[in-house]
């Protein structure tokens, strides 16, 4: 269960100012704006003003929070609480999709509060509107709704209606310790024991075992190079495990011989040991020559699963012992490393987190999203680039490119709380930047902030904005394009 709090109780009929002589002249028209929170959803309700003994209209918006997306199945009970008098009516279906219709009749004069319970999938949501005015007089009701108007001469109608059908969200303003932030552009790697080196086990001529390619993905156990060396005079393997064979032979013979004269104490136990150990490394070369090699040949396989990072022979090509052949990768850890300048030395030791912008799609990560840490930064300065690495390492769930770049905001620790906005609530124009203020959930007010740094993904406000306030997210530039062609007609896209 969640309780919200009451944004606001503001005259609503076109959004556009009014004035003291303008609300006397439309007062039966006036309705009230009231808007409430819960972790799950939001609700903004047009009513009418409260008199005891009439009833009162209620056309009320449901919207989830997560999507910003119309509320469409579920039960809805409102109830309008002053003092131990109590209206309430419940409906079990949408009047239009995320609209449900109330008529409640106050009994009494007084303050109390509206609430909505959402019951839906068997978990209850409960909204509450706080001071809500009964009067006992219609004019005075209405009067007081004028009064209570909020205007603005740069504001915009952006209606749920037009909101439910576009990528949109509000957020409000946060304010969050919010550290040095050093931007940078960091290298993506891969993590050290992510990829294998596959080395030639011998002198030979390599063969491709299938089509290899870089990219292409294999199996662990899977054998990629056959090294072939039977038709060499220098190195042969065909000789060489002759060789081992009859060594092998020879010491594992002269082993039992002389475990049996031990037997009848004709020689020594030191030679018996002896015999022994000849014997035992005579089997060691045996056995690892024989577990790799055959015919002449000895295969090369991967150890792990992953792709093909780099292929450094050809088909057909001589290697020598101890060479490597190709560089396999799984890909699933990567290293990303910055380079910042020295006067931020003191600054790392302070590392919160960091925020990683891919180049080509904008798209940003943070260093928790990843499952990523801080591996190390640099003691000293690096004497080429005379700047110090920051080394990160994280889960490449983002399918990010090894040997690409990403910009980076390394953000560090600090006890001062700053305001901060998304970035994409930002817009600029000719190099100042505005926001669009909540008012209203249907009504905006544009305005110019002062901005301060960024992570990437929120930027410190300066000026223009408080903690209460509420701006556009996604969707502001629509909302931009939407005052720009001039269209302020409180009720575009309504279904009153």
């Amino acid at each position: 269960m969640c309780v919200a709090v009451v944004i606001m109780m503001v005259l609503s009929s076109c959004g556009h100012h009014h004035d003291h002589d303008a609300a006397h002249a439309h007062e039966h028209d006036e309705n009230l704006q009231l808007t409430a929170y819960c972790d799950d959803f939001e609700v903004f309700a047009e009513a009418s003003p409260f008199v005891a003994g009439e009833a009162s209209d209620i056309l009320a918006h449901f919207t989830f929070l997560d999507n910003f997306k119309p509320l469409l199945d579920a039960k809805v009970t409102a109830t309008l609480t002053i003092g131990p008098e109590q209206s309430t009516q419940t409906l079990e279906t949408h009047y239009k999709p995320g609209i449900y219709k109330f008529s409640l009749t106050p009994k009494t004069v007084g303050i109390g509060n509206l609430q909505f319970l959402i019951e839906r999938d068997g978990k209850q949501y409960i909204l509450e509107v706080s001071d809500i005015t009964v009067y006992s007089d219609a004019h005075e009701a209405q009067h007081a709704a004028a009064d209570a108007a909020v205007s603005s001469s740069n504001g915009v109608v952006f209606t749920k209606e037009q909101s439910w059908n576009m990528e949109f969200s509000t957020e409000p303003v946060r304010s969050d310790p919010f550290g040095t932030v050093v931007k940078t552009v960091a290298r993506i790697l891969p993590a050290p024991d992510d990829e294998q080196r596959l080395t030639a086990k011998a002198d030979g001529i390599v063969l491709f075992g299938g089509d290899i390619a870089e990219g292409n993905a294999v199996n662990a156990g899977q054998c990629l190079f056959t090294i072939e060396s039977g038709s060499m005079a220098d190195n042969n393997l065909g000789v060489r495990s002759a060789q081992v064979t009859a060594e092998y032979n020879h010491a594992k013979a002269e082993y039992e011989r002389k475990q049996e004269l031990a037997q009848s104490r004709i020689i020594s136990e030191s030679e018996l040991q002896q015999a022994k150990a000849a014997y035992e490394l005579a089997k060691a070369d045996y056995d690892n020559l024989h577990s790799h090699f055959s015919g002449g040949k000895v295969g090369v396989s991967a150890t792990k699963a992953g792709f093909v990072k780099q292929l450094l022979v050809h088909n057909g090509e001589f290697v020598k012992a101890g060479q490597t052949l190709a560089v396999i990768t799984q890909n699933q850890h990567l290293y990303l490393r910055a380079e910042v300048s020295p006067k931020y030395y003191n600054a790392l030791q302070n590392i919160s987190t960091a925020h990683f912008k891919v180049l080509n799609s904008g798209q940003v990560y943070s260093l928790d999203s990843l499952r990523g840490s801080v591996v190390s930064y640099g003691k000293s300065v690096d004497e080429e680039s005379s700047m110090l690495p920051v080394i990160f390492q994280v889960d490449n769930a983002a399918g990010l490119l090894p040997g690409s770049f990403v910009e980076t905001y390394i953000k560090t620790r600090n006890e001062k709380n700053a305001l901060t906005v998304p970035n994409i609530a930002l817009i600029e124009e000719m190099g100042n930047y505005f926001v669009y203020v909540q008012l209203t959930p249907e009504f905006f007010e544009k305005r110019q902030v002062h901005i301060g740094s960024t992570d990437g993904i929120r930027t410190e406000i300066l000026s223009g904005v408080k903690a209460s306030d509420r701006v556009v997210a996604k969707g502001a530039i629509l909302v931009k394009l939407k005052q720009a062609s001039g269209g302020l007609d409180a009720h575009s896209g309504h279904v009153h």
